[in-house]
């Protein structure tokens, strides 16, 4: 039975290269090589990947693999992808997407002499193009209590819990380019989501590059992210809500002509709720922002809907507003975080920006009492740890 669906498989592969978004269609083996001359690869020709998978699925390095449609891996699975490869993804918008959801891992451990690379397959490739690198875990999440879980807004996968050491693989070296596909006016997929995910993940060294949407967003949960680049986001580089806690340690955000904030940080969901009471407060140390100029009216940081966090060595360039804190005296006790001295600034350093800092909360407080150490901060050393693996 097995080899009669294979063949299935073969026909639709080789007389179609239509999307398959049609995400509830269980598939163990849809995928095919033709054979060239006893064996050898022809790059040109690929295996598509698309449906949800119910079996690991490895793919192999001397091979050519594209996305064609949402590649779901289930509760159990691994998705494993070998250092060095490039995976494509049909330009065909954002129902073109890789979802790891509860319980499935992804093992992509490239180098900086092999990277990862998720990218358009379109000959001109152009931001939006297809959907984006989702992850979803069972750590905890703000929008929910216990062990109740939310869904995404692509695909509509559970995330959450209350499981904050959840493991949903590694990430190393991986750089995911031309996404953020909109699926409609409230709803984008982002270069890489997190949703719920826990800190037994690994994440360091990954790039978005050419998003239309946000770079890297975390969806609340524990993860730890280090070594992050994010160059040419259209919207928000960096952005975290539902009581996003784990650390970012060493990130870069350079913008190009179209984008938003450098990052945008909400304590919580405001089209939901805070359900769970708590606010973000990741920790984020040596990182660096690079805008277009503080003649631009841009804002590298805005602080929202009582967010906390804690920022260690910050270099911010190029912008008219450094941080932009917005509240209340209600739900979005933004400003209370910085009296607590659960939001805080140590060791920061701005060049050719008009305005620090502007409180648009219902607190009072002075600079000094949110920044400390002005003058001293140096950001990441991307020209070190960003060589070779990633792109601008």
């Amino acid at each position: 039975m097995k080899k009669f669906i294979l063949g299935i498989s073969l026909v639709s592969v080789l007389f179609s290269c239509s999307t398959d978004d049609t995400s509830d269609i269980i598939i163990n083996d849809n995928s095919t090589l033709n054979n060239n001359n006893g064996g050898s690869n022809d790059t040109d020709e690929c295996i598509y990947l698309s449906g949800t998978y119910v079996e690991d699925l490895t793919l192999d390095a001397d091979k050519c693999y594209k996305v064609n449609g949402s590649l779901i891996m289930a509760e159990g699975t691994t998705l494993t992808v070998p250092a060095g490869m490039t995976v494509e993804a049909l330009a065909a918008g954002a129902n073109v997407y890789i979802a790891i959801s509860q319980g499935a891992r992804i093992i992509a451990n490239g180098t900086a002499a092999k990277p990862i690379v998720f990218t358009s397959d379109a000959s001109s490739p152009a931001a939006g193009d297809w959907g984006g690198l989702i992850l979803l875990g069972k750590a905890p999440i703000n929008s929910v209590t216990g062990t109740s879980t939310s869904t995404s807004e692509i695909a509509s996968l559970p995330f959450g819990g209350a499981d904050a050491a959840d493991n949903s693989g590694s990430l190393r070296y991986v750089r995911v380019e031309y996404s953020g596909g909109a699926a409609d006016g409230q709803s984008e997929n982002n270069g890489f989501s997190f949703y719920g995910v826990g800190n037994g993940t690994t994440v360091e060294y990954i790039q978005a590059y050419e998003g239309k949407d946000d770079g890297v967003e975390f969806f609340g949960g524990t993860v730890n992210a280090s070594y992050v680049s994010v160059v040419n986001a259209q919207d928000d580089s960096i952005d975290w809500t539902e009581g996003y806690t784990g650390t970012i340690t060493h990130a870069y955000i350079k913008h190009g002509a179209s984008h938003d904030k450098g990052i945008e940080a909400d304590g919580y969901n405001t089209d939901f709720s805070n359900a769970a009471g708590y606010f973000s407060k990741p920790t984020v140390n040596n990182l660096t922002i690079i805008g277009l100029g503080s003649a631009t009216g841009n804002e590298a940081i805005r602080l929202r809907a009582g967010t906390q966090g804690i920022f260690n060595n910050v270099l911010i360039e190029g912008f008219t507003e450094g941080f932009d804190l917005d509240g209340d005296a209600g739900n979005n006790p933004t400003g209370a975080g910085v009296l607590s001295g659960d939001l805080s600034v140590t060791d920061i350093t701005f060049t050719d920006v008009t305005l620090n800092m502007k409180n648009d909360t219902a607190e009072t407080f002075t600079e000094a009492e949110f920044i400390s150490g002005n003058g001293n901060g140096t950001g990441t050393d991307y020209a070190t740890w960003g060589a070779s693996w990633t792109v601008e």
